[in-house]
């Protein structure tokens, strides 16, 4: 049985899978909230104490770079060492990978109803492809074609500048560079970020869950936006998603990813209809000199919210 996690810094999601006939199948699932453990060691202990099951082979995707099979987590205050939970598992290897690069390599797992086209582009199925998602953090993959499959290279590319495109967002990075010693993309196009961008719109407004203890703002803002309850929050989600479509032709861009930008992460599958309007795409190909060769990049978002846990699984399966 294979034993599979995808570790972020809100949620820890363990699975187990089996091979059949040539494909991998999920037999047990669960998700635990990261902070309720000190470590991962405690929420695989109670996942395989609820599932029994004699574990082969194991692979987790954890948001941080991984270096010599362990990773000091980026935004939670894990380490995460393969060497500790082999031992813990009894086996003779777990196999570590950066969140993005178990997102990149469930890419090749996803069918037809795994993903949703908003630019179709020109395929090029053998070229580069791109992986960024924004949830928690953001994150940023490639893949590449080796002649025979696509290869992940993982990134922390969420943790480059941000690099504004508009008056707007020099004005933001000016108010968020006062508040903060660097201001990443991630600083804006983490789920944080959207309280951020509201702040920075108008300060004057704050809603309850601004404040409120331990409290996620950035749910309570996108549904006031969707809904139109709140101008000031549907201006946000115009800016942040004009933000995050920046970000996604600058990685197309930087990777030459004529094999499609997949977008993932727990947001974009929350917040549909800002993928379906014209501000991601849009921002996305206003690039210069590239706009043509941009628009014909396919970009696809990713439905399935177990793409990261499907890929550690994968790769803790072909690897063993």
């Amino acid at each position: 049985m294979i034993l599979a996690g995808d570790i972020g810094g809100t949620k820890t999601n363990l699975g187990l899978f089996h091979e059949q006939q040539g494909k991998l199948v999920r037999v047990a699932h669960k998700r635990y909230p990261s902070r309720d453990y000190p470590g991962l060691e405690g929420a695989v202990t109670d996942f395989l104490r609820d599932n029994p099951a004699k574990i082969t082979s194991a692979g987790f995707g954890i948001a941080g770079p991984v270096v010599n099979n362990a990773v000091r987590a980026t935004n939670l205050p894990w380490v995460v060492d393969g060497a500790i939970l082999s031992k813990h598992l009894a086996l003779d290897h777990v196999w570590l990978l950066n969140d993005l690069e178990s997102d990149a390599y469930g890419i090749g797992l996803m069918g037809p109803s795994d993903l949703l086209t908003i630019n179709p582009g020109v395929p090029a199925p053998q070229a580069p492809q791109a992986v960024i998602a924004a949830g928690t953090g953001l994150g940023e993959a490639i893949l590449f074609w080796d002649g025979q499959r696509h290869l992940a290279l993982a990134t922390e590319a969420g943790h480059a500048d941000f690099a504004p495109s508009t008056e707007q967002q020099c004005d933001l990075w000016k108010f968020l560079k006062a508040r903060h010693e660097f201001v990443s993309v991630e600083t804006i196009l983490a789920g944080s970020g959207f309280q951020r961008v509201h702040e920075f719109l108008n300060p004057a407004l704050r809603h309850p869950d601004f404040d409120a203890p331990g409290a996620d703002s950035g749910p309570g803002i996108t549904e006031r936006g969707l809904s139109g309850e709140c101008p000031v929050c549907a201006a946000t989600l115009d800016l942040w998603f004009e933000i995050y479509g920046s970000e996604a032709g600058n990685l197309a861009v930087r990777t030459v990813a004529r094999g499609g930008v997949y977008v993932a992460g727990g947001i974009a599958a929350k917040i549909m209809p800002k993928l379906k309007d014209n501000h991601f795409v849009a921002a996305a190909v206003r690039k210069e000199k590239m706009q043509a060769f941009v628009a014909q990049i396919p970009i696809h978002v990713v439905l399935n919210e177990d793409l990261a846990l499907m890929g550690a699984a994968y790769i803790a399966w072909k690897r063993r």
